[in-house]
């Protein structure tokens, strides 16, 4: 996933919710946070699906992370990149490293 918690980390935030919440509320709030994550989750994936299906037909295979504009610019780099022909005149080839940008 997204984050790398340690076992450290989970006995500590257990730990902090218990102080904060309380011992009688934690199993409520622990249902209604797996409440919102599975909403959260599901809002993400219908909008990953809205803007698949507005942008049209080529776009079946969209991931979010394809969003990202350095993804985006480091793609059209690479398109670029490989249909260039290749003169035997130049010795010399100009390459743009993408993770410069």
């Amino acid at each position: 996933m997204f984050f790398d918690f340690g076992a450290g980390e989970i006995i500590g935030l257990a730990i902090l919710a218990m102080i904060l919440v309380g011992p009688e509320r934690l199993p409520n709030f622990a249902v209604d946070a797996a409440k919102f994550i599975k909403r959260a989750r599901q809002m993400a994936t219908n909008a990953t699906d809205e803007l698949k299906g507005n942008l049209g037909p080529g776009f079946e295979d969209l991931k979010p992370t394809d969003l990202s504009p350095k993804k985006f610019i480091q793609k059209q780099l690479a398109g670029v990149m490989d249909d260039e022909p290749t003169s035997s005149t130049s010795k010399k080839s100009s390459k743009i490293d993408p993770d410069l940008l």
